[in-house]
């Protein structure tokens, strides 16, 4: 289906009552994934779908697949699942840096059962847990040549495994190398064990638009795990909101640098080209992570006419330092996202690349994206309005009760991106999926602070979480962050609250700095002083990093901030006392301090330090467990 009905105008803000003028269930969308995949092979068969670059420095001996050839690798992979015992409520792990075989293996775990993408950097509990939860037993991973640090977390996760898929680097020559047996465990490489299959169809029913497509891990470096469950007809219509975009025509080129076990690069890079038969172009195993992807960059949007493309605010500020040496453009709508947007990395980009910088936000549990903002229209400070059909409200954080537009409370969401649950244990239906608290009556509560304002744009102020309760008064971190970036030298800033004995908390701030800066730490206390807008939410002390720190999947982690400001305030708080190191832990999301006193210090006076301030500590004797 073609034409108005599937593709209305959206390119500004007015357009969004025209286009929800037309129920979703009208646009005709595919049922699965899958069925997007073959409607883009069937219209566009010899356009080019994917083009993945081995590494920056090789970037113009790229791997290609059209649309025709996209679908048939899929269904050779997805027939070698189904060899393998996979059938539709079955979970596939995939943990593997990008290359051009991930792509198809992705798909075809969608197609066969149901993918479950694994950051192959987290943990071995972490990892453990994942597979536990989500019951895969085949693993398609990389092998020894294209991340041997991988292969070997793959090789201690095989007991409990029926089969290890193993993917070579992109544009690989040559005979790979031998792989090892593993008892019990079917290993071998994954393009070889699926030559033989057929190539023109899938051996099974494909899957409906009501049953699950993938499983995504969520939340941040400890504590419990949670597997995001996202139906194939979440992704589907995610995906149709992000290729609604009218700056992005058909045929148009996408840069894909994320790793395809985030959300974004799958539904903003992968899915949403195959709605215009679009053309995206992957950098390598490394993406944005590679230095020398940097050099070459302005080169690669230049000879792919690179029209759209996806990063975090420090990316953008690294190319704002890199010469444009190439012709672009091509180059159109630059979203960012994940992190907040200073407006000194906002203006020197622009001003470099002639390219304005539009803001997003989303989260796993809506599938990927949400809201997004206009090149034509641009709105500093918010990360853009709702995306069609799904639904934003306000509430309060402690009733619930919605609150007007302006005021700031919990952001929810609803609509049909908004996932069914996250998978907490298996019966003999299958997966048992659960809210875990943050699903009611069809309404996501997102843990960010945000407002709408009268055209419907969001302002997040941070997570509710995260809110810094000085003597009972709730100070929005994001004030303190915003004034922080609008310094020039400033890159990054987050605000926490640090225990404090007399008003429970105190706000602190940590920052990071533009290469060359001169600023120091005092400057900038002094700076936040006269540019925070309430006194109270002054900061109280700003240190400088090298870096934020953030969780395994790549978002601000302000658990690690609180940690440090707790363990500098009972340092310092102990001072007077010889013989006390302090440290702390963070144990279910909660920070804990760890005091170890030695024996010639009165440890009741410790005790009775501590308990001046509400934070969980743990008191132990030098040389005592």
């Amino acid at each position: 289906m073609t034409g108005a009905s599937l593709w209305p105008r959206y390119a500004e803000p007015a357009d969004l009552a025209a286009i929800e003028a037309v129920p979703l269930a009208d646009r005709h969308l595919p049922e699965s994934t899958y069925a997007l995949l073959c409607r883009a092979a069937a219209w566009w068969p010899d356009r080019p779908a994917t083009t993945v670059l081995p590494d920056a420095e090789r970037w113009r001996e790229p791997v290609r697949r059209t649309f025709a050839e996209l679908l048939a690798d899929v269904h050779r992979y997805a027939n070698l699942l189904r060899e393998l015992g996979i059938r539709r409520g079955d979970a596939v792990a995939l943990m593997s840096p990008n290359c051009a075989d991930l792509i198809p293996a992705t798909l075809a775990a969608q197609l066969a059962g149901i993918a479950a993408p694994l950051n192959g950097g987290l943990s071995r509990d972490h990892l453990t847990e994942l597979l536990r939860l989500s019951g895969a037993r085949v693993l398609i991973t990389a092998g020894p040549e294209l991340a041997p640090d991988i292969w070997a977390t793959a090789r201690d996760l095989a007991p409990g495994l029926d089969a290890i898929l193993v993917l070579r680097p992109t544009g690989a020559a040559g005979e790979p190398a031998a792989l090892p047996a593993v008892d019990g465990v079917r290993v071998g490489y994954l393009a070889d064990l699926a030559a033989g299959h057929d190539d023109a169809a899938f051996d099974g029913e494909p899957p409906a638009a009501s049953e699950l497509a993938a499983l995504f891990h969520t939340g941040g470096t400890t504590g419990a795990p949670k597997l995001a469950a996202h139906t194939h007809a979440n992704e589907v219509a995610d995906a149709w909101m992000i290729a609604a975009n009218s700056l992005l025509d058909v045929g148009s080129a996408v840069f894909a640098a994320l790793p395809l076990f985030h959300v974004n690069a799958l539904v903003v890079t992968l899915l949403a080209p195959l709605f215009k038969g679009q053309h995206a172009v992957w950098a390598g195993p490394l993406g944005y992570r590679e230095p020398a992807l940097y050099g070459q960059f302005w080169k690669i949007v230049a000879e792919h006419r690179i029209a759209a493309m996806s990063a975090v605010p420090t990316v953008y500020a690294v190319l704002a330092q890199c010469p444009v040496d190439a012709d672009i453009a091509s180059l159109r709508y630059a979203m960012v996202g994940a992190s907040p947007l200073p407006a000194a990395v906002r203006e020197g980009f622009q001003a470099h690349t002639g390219v304005t910088l539009v803001e997003g936000y989303g989260l796993t549990e809506a599938t990927c994206a949400s809201a997004r903002s206009f090149p034509g229209d641009p709105r500093p400070g918010t990360v853009g309005q709702r995306l069609p059909y799904q639904r934003m409200k306000v509430v309060h954080p402690e009733t619930g009760e919605e609150l007007p537009r302006g005021e700031t409370g919990v952001l929810a969401i609803s609509g049909p991106t908004v996932i069914p649950g996250y998978v907490v244990g298996h019966d003999e239906t299958g997966y048992v999926l659960d809210g875990l608290g943050k699903l009611r009556d069809g309404w996501l509560d997102t843990g960010d602070l945000a407002r709408l304002d009268a055209d419907g744009f969001v302002h997040l102020a941070g997570r509710a979480k995260d809110l810094i309760i000085r003597g009972g008064h709730n100070i929005d971190p994001a004030m303190i962050e915003d004034a922080l970036l609008a310094h020039p030298e400033v890159t990054a800033a987050g605000a926490v609250g640090r225990p404090d004995e007399h008003s429970g908390e105190v706000p602190v701030a940590y920052v990071t700095l533009a290469p060359g800066a001169t600023v120091t730490e005092d400057a900038l206390l002094t700076w936040a002083a006269g540019h925070v807008p309430e006194r109270a939410a002054a900061p109280k002390a700003v240190t400088v990093l090298d870096a934020l720190p953030v969780t395994d999947v790549g978002k601000p982690y302000k658990l690690a901030l609180r940690a440090d400001a707790t363990r500098r305030a009972l340092a310092e708080a102990l001072g007077p006392f010889d013989g006390v190191a302090v440290d702390t832990v963070i144990e279910d999301a909660t920070v804990v301090a760890v005091v170890t006193v030695a024996s010639e210090v009165d440890e009741p006076k410790v005790s009775a330090t501590l308990a001046r301030y509400t934070v969980p500590a743990r008191l132990t004797t030098e040389g005592n467990p």
